[in-house]
């Protein structure tokens, strides 16, 4: 907050944030300062800092808005890992391979997702790590351009048809065009 407080209403991308936090925490204490993301994204959470776009911040006093930003109680989380039978719904893995399961907003809590069980479902950790603060149809497009990449390395020309397919709906549509897929 300290570097904020320094420059209000400025828009300010991420990387300028996180080298002066870590030179900072660096310089107050001797040691690396392992996650400052984490330390930047809650601040957005609580509220004290407006999410300009991908990776721009900007802190304005007179709009610091306290939000109530719902977590899984266990029970809605433990009803969510049943309804997927205890697996990722994007990769299938679970418990039973040994796989870590974390329970996951389909919509961002800080894009006004709630605790519910509709809008929960089962990740992996890697699955959960890869979509981030996301939304569903982010992530999506993401993977079926992964997808895509790989099928065309391949040659795997039905993966890849199905694809194209799956890529042209988003463009169609225009869901996400700021997350460009070259062919």
């Amino acid at each position: 907050m300290e570097f904020f407080k320094k420059n209000p209403k400025r828009d300010i991308p991420h990387p300028e944030i996180v080298d002066w936090v870590t030179t900072e925490y660096l310089k107050r204490t001797g040691k690396v300062f392992r996650d400052p993301d984490r330390g930047i994204r809650k601040l957005h959470q609580d509220g004290y800092l407006q999410k300009i776009g991908k990776g721009v911040y900007r802190y304005d006093p007179k709009h610091i808005e306290t939000r109530d930003l719902e977590d899984f109680t266990p029970a809605i989380k433990e009803a969510i890992f049943k309804r997927d039978d205890y697996k990722c719904v994007i990769c299938g893995r679970g418990k039973k391979e040994g796989f870590e399961l974390h329970a996951d907003h389909i919509k961002p809590k800080d894009f006004g997702g709630k605790a519910t069980l509709e809008n929960g479902q089962t990740l992996c950790s890697q699955h959960n790590f890869l979509k981030k603060n996301l939304k569903q149809t982010e992530t999506g497009k993401k993977l079926f351009i992964r997808l895509y990449e790989l099928a065309k390395k391949e040659n795997n020309q039905s993966l890849l048809k199905f694809c194209v397919e799956v890529l042209e709906v988003f463009e169609k549509n225009n869901i996400n065009g700021h997350i460009v897929w070259r062919r």
